[in-house]
């Protein structure tokens, strides 16, 4: 009597719990065939994966290309770039790929992922399908549900159909629904009047482009995170200057600070001067041909000198301010960061910012090439604007 209660366990037990200790086969290769029927479970794996002998369980194939030719007892799941279901599986289907192919009818559900999903064969249950080109040609058993770009549906199908197409849907002739037609397309679908449909079409009109509102709201969006970036970029090249170079710039901003104002004209005007007479001179330079060499050197030293006036602008501005305020002799990089805040701020202002920069950009150019040519030419002593 002792046993009883284990026998009688043994006897209520499942059928499919015998059936699930039949041994799992495992085949992997490079390009695998497998021609050797699975009594339970089965998984292959290998670049190329053919199967070509009946599985009872469950079947998972994973590879670059999966081509399942024989029939599968229950459940199949397909992972791979390239799958192609030829034979009918009695349980349900699960396929990611890039490119699907369904020839045979499905005894479950059927849920199909990828770039192209073409089903030719209907699944008795549920249908749920997700891919850019969907093309279901076979009906289905039960409800449907697709979401794609472009959407093609024939056959015969028994429940709801849903579909969510960004480009549009057609029906071939002779599609039959016994359920209701809902659908969102930017455009009504092609061939509804020669498909019947007995629970009636909900058409949605979606554009899924911005509209009007949307538009200007991501353009003024877009204008902000540049202008934000743009700004971030200039305090980080301003704390970069300052913290690298402190010594030059302190000397950018020595040429205007404790200066006579007739000094800070005169650097000015040297740098507002550059600016114009640059361009110039490049262009006089390249139309005579034989100073094209010359010419594009010029152009890289100009770009270089604008690049350093901007920069070192913000840098002038915060420290000169920092001395003006708190009699600060040193070059601190956070003064500099402010100072370039500052003026990008200024910047934003219609008429007045671009004045205000062009002045302190003209001040940062004239003030680099005094610097550069008291270090080149003069005399130590002697100050070539005075």
């Amino acid at each position: 009597m002792r046993y009883a209660p284990w026998l009688a366990l043994a006897l209520l037990a499942p059928a499919a719990a015998f059936a699930a200790a039949a041994p799992a086969a495992l085949h992997t290769g490079q390009a695998l065939v497998v021609a050797s029927s699975s009594p339970g479970n089965a998984y292959d794996a290998g670049s190329s994966v053919i199967v070509t002998s009946p599985t009872a369980g469950d079947l998972t194939a994973l590879g670059g290309s999966v081509i399942v030719a024989a029939p599968t007892g229950q459940d199949l799941l397909v992972v791979a770039g390239s799958a192609s279901v030829r034979a009918p599986v009695s349980g349900d289907l699960r396929l990611l790929a890039g490119n699907v192919t369904l020839e045979r009818s499905v005894g479950g559900d059927l849920g199909a992922v990828g770039l192209s999903v073409h089903a030719e064969r209907p699944a008795a249950g549920s249908t749920f399908i997700a891919g850019v080109t969907v093309a279901a040609l076979g009906g289905a058993g039960g409800p449907v549900t697709i979401y794609g770009n472009t959407v093609t549906l024939g056959g015969a199908f028994a429940g709801d159909v849903k579909v969510v197409a960004a480009d549009r849907l057609t029906l071939l002739p002779g599609t039959a629904i016994r359920g209701a037609l809902t659908y969102e397309a930017p455009l009504p679908a092609a061939g509804l009047d020669a498909a019947a449909v007995a629970g009636g079409v909900h058409y949605t009109a979606a554009s899924y482009l911005p509209g009007a509102r949307v538009s200007r709201s991501l353009s003024v969006a877009s204008i902000g995170i540049f202008l934000l970036v743009r700004v971030l970029a200039a305090l980080l090249l301003a704390g970069l200057i300052a913290g690298l170079f402190p010594r030059l710039a302190g000397a950018v901003v020595g040429e205007g600070y404790g200066r006579t104002p007739r000094h800070v004209v005169l650097v000015t005007l040297l740098g507002f001067a550059a600016l114009v007479v640059g361009p110039v001179l490049v262009l006089l330079l390249a139309l005579t041909g034989v100073g094209l060499g010359l010419a594009i050197l010029l152009a890289i030293l100009y770009a270089l000198l604008v690049l350093l006036g901007l920069a070192y602008s913000g840098v002038a501005l915060g420290v000169g301010a920092a001395r003006y305020l708190t009699e600060t002799r040193g070059v601190r990089w956070r003064d500099a960061v402010l100072g370039t805040l500052a003026l990008s701020l200024a910047a934003l202002i219609p008429v007045a910012g671009f004045i205000i920069v062009l002045l302190l950009v003209s001040f940062s150019v004239g003030a680099l090439l005094a610097i550069f040519f008291r270090f080149a030419f003069a005399h130590p002593d002697e100050d070539p604007l005075g």
